[in-house]
């Protein structure tokens, strides 16, 4: 019996390819709005990050999630996924 593969995705702040499982995703809904999805099952485009706040600050500076969702992202949702990332390592 063959082992079952992991997915793969890249980290938007360091840019290494990673399991899934090790990655927390941020999720651009309908309604525009960027958020944490803790479960990684919601609805809409997504973006990996490590679970640090190094590679969140990376992708911070090099507005790799702006590009990722291809829009402009308000400071204070950076400070809010920020604190979750926190709070959940």
């Amino acid at each position: 019996m063959q082992a079952k593969k992991q997915p793969l995705r890249m980290c938007t702040g360091c840019g290494e390819m990673k399991p899934k499982r090790e990655l927390v995703r941020l999720v651009k809904t309908r309604d525009g709005e960027v958020t944490l999805d803790l479960i990684g099952k919601a609805q809409g485009r997504g973006a990996y990050i490590c679970k640090n706040a190094e590679c969140f600050a990376k992708a911070v500076k090099a507005r790799r999630l702006e590009k990722a969702f291809s829009q402009k992202i308000p400071e204070e949702i950076y400070k809010k996924i920020e604190a979750e990332l926190k709070i959940n390592e």
